[in-house]
């Protein structure tokens, strides 16, 4: 691929050596994986020894320490093979990313040595009753002496069965509403937490993602995240800096979805012709190059913003709500590309669909960054 998007030596060189190690470590066995549901351990293992595992964390951390736009860049040749794992990867950034903004440095020390050690980190902020409202969650945290004791159950926890370490938002005022939110940091091994069964999911079935219950778990004071109160604004803060790697990894997805029927319309052949020579089929493609590119821009863009210090809850959502779109129709038209083809099983069109329509819904549908967009700029 041309440098189009006006990438450092250093980065490109990042993209290469991920590209090569996602086509010959991950690609021989996603479709195993997929038909499973299982995430291929073996292959994160050895992720962890080129430490792209910890690429957000800092150097003095033991991370790479690698700015938004190069994490971007990685989680798209991730997401190219395959979104499952690349959600994996990346979701302990997800949690850490809480703790670095309102951390201690203990806190960012303890969550930092799990990951760089090949450990997961979860983000626990979605719950049964209300995926969508995280102001009011029913998970709930008291104070005891020099302790919280925390209570209740989130649900569709990414990596949860493997994470060594959640951060886990819940209330500890219900008369304040969402300002009667907090952050707790909680370990996997303390008594009281216990792991759901495996989501049979649609797609991205190589991600984990389970229920964690919460029943009377103690934590110590110094477990709490920044001050009472003020989980809410830290969750949101979190989701719109992280918005940009996780919107990455369905672009890597839709450039799949361009290579595959590129290749596909130039062998099949019908009327005497390979279907690339047909103006029909090369409209679609066109326009699903379009699209991917476009998606690809305001990804960059939004994480350059990130890193200059700008974490717009707009430039966040109109990424994410872009991407996600785009992705579900532009998988939808490669299954259409592929005709009858696309809608079996014996190609890989079909499990693209499947993977792209969960960015319409995790971490915020496309309806409540539609709300978050119209409300900042009418307010």
């Amino acid at each position: 691929m041309e440098n189009f998007y006006n990438l450092t030596e250093d980065q490109l060189s990042l993209q290469e050596m991920v590209r090569d190690f996602a086509r010959k470590e991950l690609a021989p066995v996603v479709a195993e994986c997929d038909v499973k549901g299982e995430f291929p351990m073996d292959v994160y293992k050895k992720i962890v020894e080129i430490g792209v595992n910890a690429m957000f964390i800092p150097e003095e951390l033991g991370g790479l320490g690698l700015d938004q736009k190069t994490i971007c860049v990685i989680r798209e040749e991730l997401g190219r093979v395959d979104t499952g794992f690349a959600i994996t990867v990346g979701s302990s950034a997800l949690a850490y990313t809480p703790v670095s903004l309102a951390g201690t440095e203990a806190q960012k020390k303890m969550i930092a040595e799990h990951i760089v050690n090949g450990g997961f980190a979860a983000y626990a902020l979605t719950e049964p009753d209300g995926g969508s409202d995280a102001g009011h969650p029913h998970t709930t945290a008291r104070k005891a002496g020099d302790e919280w004791v925390i209570n209740g159950r989130k649900c569709f926890i990414t990596n949860a069965p493997f994470a060594n370490i959640f951060v886990v938002f819940a209330c500890t005022d219900p008369t304040q509403g969402s300002r009667g939110v907090t952050a707790f940091l909680v370990e996997r091994d303390r008594e009281g937490v216990s792991i759901g069964a495996h989501e049979n999911k649609m797609g991205i079935r190589l991600s984990q993602t389970s229920d964690v219950v919460f029943d009377d778990v103690h934590v110590p004071a110094d477990h709490m995240l920044g001050a009472e109160g003020a989980g809410f604004k830290i969750a949101m803060n979190t989701l719109n800096i992280t918005r940009p790697a996780g919107s990455a990894t369905v672009v890597g997805l839709m450039q799949n979805c361009v290579d595959l029927c590129v290749k596909y319309a130039k062998e099949r052949v019908v009327f005497g012709k390979p279907i690339s020579k047909f103006q029909a089929v090369q409209f679609m493609i066109a326009d699903m190059q379009t699209k991917t590119m476009a998606a690809r821009l305001m990804v960059h863009h939004a994480a350059d913003c990130i890193d200059r210090g700008i974490a717009s809850p707009v430039v966040g959502a109109c990424t994410k709500c872009y991407c996600g779109d785009a992705a579900v129709e532009v998988a939808s038209d490669a299954i259409q590309v592929y005709g009858g083809y696309g809608y079996s099983r014996d190609y890989p069109v079909e499990k693209l669909l499947r993977d792209a329509k969960i960015y319409q819904i995790f971490e915020g549908t496309n309806q409540i960054q539609r709300m978050t967009i119209a409300g900042n700029l009418l307010k």
